[in-house]
């Protein structure tokens, strides 16, 4: 079970012209919103990643209004673990349940589950927060995931089990948030 203390966010290459691509992008970009909302509501820690966005372009607006407290990891390889920064950065927040969100689902996304699956985080691949310019390599790779053993999750899903019960005191906050 995914635990408050336990957890980090991580967003992954939400950024200029690619995003505007991927598959259903409309539910990619509310639900990672939804996702970046929450983890400030429950003080989830946030770690956002840039691919070299000076080719890339700034991660798209609707999402980097939300992160304006938190300075980007910019990075060349497609795995996230692939930068010190950001390797280091996991290790130090100390979080060993990372949810991730972002694109695309069978480049950037895939080979950063797996460097952390190797690093021992337990990752949990928030479903309806990531995308590929086709459904194809969307499913492709949560299928390709889910058969190696990594945990496939909604958006919803995670933020209920993160509370547990309808008693916690950020409740009403959350729910607001997926209705």
């Amino acid at each position: 079970m995914l635990d408050i203390e336990s957890c980090c966010l991580v967003v992954v290459d939400v950024q200029g012209k690619l995003a505007q691509l991927m598959y259903e992008k409309q539910i990619l970009f509310k639900n990672i919103r939804i996702l970046i909302q929450a983890a400030k509501i429950l003080d989830i820690p946030i770690v956002y990643c840039q691919q070299k966005p000076e080719a890339l372009g700034p991660t798209i607006p609707e999402i980097a209004e939300l992160l304006t407290d938190i300075e980007p990891v910019n990075k060349i390889s497609f795995s996230c673990c692939g930068d010190e920064k950001f390797s280091q950065t996991i290790q130090n927040l100390n979080r060993r349940q990372i949810l991730l969100c972002g694109i695309e689902t069978h480049v950037c996304i895939y080979q950063t589950v797996a460097d952390l699956i190797t690093k021992g985080c337990h990752v949990e691949l928030i479903a309806d927060a990531v995308s590929s310019r086709t459904k194809e390599n969307k499913q492709l790779a949560i299928a390709r995931m889910g058969a190696a053993g990594i945990a496939i999750n909604s958006t919803e899903m995670a933020l209920f089990e993160l509370l547990k019960t309808a008693a916690h005191p950020k409740f009403k906050q959350i729910a607001k948030l997926v209705k």
